[in-house]
């Protein structure tokens, strides 16, 4: 048993361990790491830094907290049993029962495993009574041997043919039948307690009850004939259900995770006067609304809502935007920038592709590759298709806003008023409002109970006609118009723009497209840059050069930093920094979202001090892309490409060497107070 998890090397009965999580967590640390299985300072530093993102106090006055560390060399389950509680963040109070697990970075998914089994033991009161009067280290061993380590036991025999399925109601039966889904954020150990409380308790009601947890290495659905024969639902969950359409029709019981483990009674009990109850909330159908989208965004509040569908009007637009605009870079690489100019009423390339042919070729522009005809109608179809791409922009923008409110039903009306906002010039912010005006015109209509008669052609025939109707309707009569002068008076002044007014303008994109790396404040800036680009305008096309240098800084900016200093980073954040050379290269900002995620105080500000100083310096400079997307790789589209490559190294080494200097000086203070603390306990 040598190679076990546990070994009473690694337990501590009735100890003081001192009067903070901290102290705890070091002296547990310190134990592991005089056994041989660890180093103590390190493991001390990794499981501190854990700690710090969630609180691993649980009801029962028990805490687990874990890591993942290079500093251990054999996973470990330290034990300790307090003589002096402390408090680790349970609801309940101070915590005398304390598991650490260390576990190797080779691992893999062993100490989330480890902390599901124990969690789901400790719902049991007998279990933690019995560690609680454990003679000594032995018998703890033993205990949560059995636990984590379970002997091998025979296979159940199967059951007798014609033996009635669980899923199958006896004719007759009085037993309330409920099913429940429990997740927490982490998809841990709230995740699987909540689920053995709720079991618990249905039993002890003379309720049955099956439970589905929706942890974070997967989880396995409950059977359909189980969900057909339950009389309701319990969702114990902060996040949204997977699959909430398979328990469409059964009324239901909703709470936060925390709830289903303080309070499972009391839930088990509501779930049981809900089947009886002809107003109890039930699970909505999915009928013109996708039930799982719909029900999930059913608890958030309408800013939140807004702010979701937004981004994903500007998510659904994105492909369009890069299509559309390297086509066109393309198109002036081949044919010339003259395909961009007016020639009556539309484009030049334009009118080549329309009225030329391989067979019939143009004139060569000024500017075509070669001077070649050949490039020159090449340029123009490939300017064309980039153009056609381009023209979907604004109606796909409107379009997934509708249908980030609505579902499908906000689709065609979102089109529409996108196409309307184009048509009069209101541009983005027109496509924006007519989006939100269209799918809450759709939202409206999903919410209606109309008679079985009507109900096949709301989502196909009244919602389209109406919602289309009064979204483009406003559009045409009473919003284009303003709209389309503030989208005009916006442009104009993008074109004049010069000086102090435009470096201000590249610090303030530079802020926003690094503050959250993708989401909506980012998504934002890129928006105001996209939309109003046009190559015949050099303010738009300075402000996308500044807001695609700016977006390329975070991901070098890591990726610089862990080149710099690797020892302040965990191995998959080295190996995340190597990626992030390319992803930074090509506008991928989304490349340092990890590290962002793991230490936002101090990559984010660094990152945002970067991107600021690569916007000014952009605008500055005059670095001007006829491009939206692509990074260094459409440098053919970059007019002062030299600007452009150098604003974005300035910024880099910048937020580089920031983020690295933070990270050095808090390395190197949890080192030398880990390393403190971890020699003092094992001298004691």
């Amino acid at each position: 048993m040598s190679e076990s998890i546990i070994v009473p090397e690694i337990v501590a009965l009735d100890v003081d361990l001192g009067s903070t999580k901290t102290e705890v967590i070091t002296a547990l640390a310190g134990i592991i790491g005089g056994a041989g299985r660890a180093d103590a300072a390190g493991l001390t530093r990794d499981a501190l830094a854990r700690e710090e993102k969630f609180p691993t106090g649980m009801p029962g006055r028990f805490a687990i907290p874990h890591c993942r560390s290079e500093a251990v060399t054999r996973s470990s389950l330290g034990f300790a049993r307090l003589s002096r509680p402390v408090d680790f963040g349970g609801k309940d109070g101070p915590a005398d029962i304390i598991f650490l697990i260390a576990a190797g970075t080779d691992g893999g998914e062993e100490h989330m495993k480890l902390l599901t089994k124990l969690a789901r033991a400790m719902v049991h009161e007998d279990f933690v009574q019995a560690l609680r009067e454990a003679p000594d280290a032995d018998a703890i061993v033993t205990l949560v041997r059995d636990v984590v380590e379970p002997p091998a036991r025979a296979a159940a025999p199967a059951p007798a043919p014609g033996a009635s399925s669980p899923a199958e109601k006896a004719p007759g039966s009085s037993t309330a039948r409920i099913v429940a889904v429990t997740a927490c954020p982490t998809g841990i150990a709230h995740t699987y307690m909540a689920a053995d409380y709720l079991t618990a308790a249905a039993r002890k009601a003379g309720v049955d009850l099956q439970a589905e947890p929706q942890g974070s290495s997967g989880y396995e659905p409950l059977p359909p004939e189980v969900i057909k024969a339950a009389d309701a639902v319990i969702f114990a969950t902060d996040v949204g259900v997977k699959g909430r359409s398979r328990f469409a029709g059964l009324p239901v019981i909703e709470s936060g995770v925390k709830r289903a483990v303080n309070e499972p009674d009391a839930m088990v009990a509501e779930a049981v006067a809900a089947i009886d109850d002809p107003h109890a909330h039930r699970v909505h159908a999915a009928e013109a609304v996708g039930a799982d989208a719909e029900e999930e965004k059913s608890q958030l509040g309408w800013g939140k809502r807004i702010q979701q569908a937004l981004m994903t009007g500007v998510s659904y637009m994105i492909p369009f935007v890069a299509a559309g605009g390297l086509l066109i870079a393309l198109g002036f690489l081949f044919g010339g920038y003259e395909l961009g100019v007016k020639d009556g009423n539309q484009a030049l390339g334009l009118n080549i592709a329309l009225g030329n042919s391989l067979a019939n070729l143009p004139d060569a522009t000024g500017h075509a590759l070669g001077g070649s005809p050949v490039m020159t109608y090449i340029g123009a179809v490939l300017f064309a298709i980039g153009q056609a791409a381009f023209g979907f922009l604004l109606p796909a923008l409107a379009g997934y806003i509708g249908f980030g409110l609505a579902e499908r039903p906000g689709i065609a009306p979102g089109f529409v008023a996108g196409a309307v906002a184009s048509l009069t010039g209101a541009g983005f912010i027109g496509a924006i409002v007519g989006g939100l005006v269209g799918g809450l015109v759709a939202y409206w209509f999903t919410t209606l109970n109309p008679p079985r008669w009507l109900r096949g052609l709301m989502p196909v025939v009244i919602i389209p006609l109406v919602g289309s109707f009064v979204a483009g309707g406003l559009m045409y009569a009473v919003l284009g118009r303003p709209l389309a002068w503030l989208t005009t008076a916006m442009n104009d002044g993008l074109s004049g723009m010069s000086g102090a007014s435009a470096v201000i303008l590249g610090i303030i994109l530079g802020l926003m497209m690094c503050f959250d790396l993708g989401g909506p404040v980012n998504k934002a800036a890129y928006l105001f840059a996209t939309t109003n680009l046009n190559v015949v305008n050099i303010g738009s096309m300075k402000v996308m050069a500044a807001t695609m240098a700016a977006g390329m800084v975070p991901p070098l900016a890591m990726a610089l930093s862990t080149a710099l200093r690797p020892k302040y980073y965990t191995a998959a954040e080295r190996e995340n920094g190597t990626a992030a050379w390319l992803l930074g290269a090509s506008f991928i900002s989304e490349g340092a979202i990890p590290f962002a995620a793991a230490d936002p105080l101090r990559v984010i500000p660094s990152m945002m001090a970067g991107g600021a100083v690569t916007g000014a310096l952009s605008m500055a400079l005059g670095a001007a892309s006829k491009a939206p997307h692509g990074g260094i790789f459409v440098f053919f589209a970059i007019d002062r490409f030299w600007a452009f490559v150098l604003a974005i190294a300035v910024g880099a080494v910048v937020a580089g060497l920031l983020v690295t200097l933070l990270k050095g000086i808090a390395w190197r203070r949890k080192e030398a107070v880990a390393g403190q603390d971890a020699s003092a306990v094992v001298t004691a």
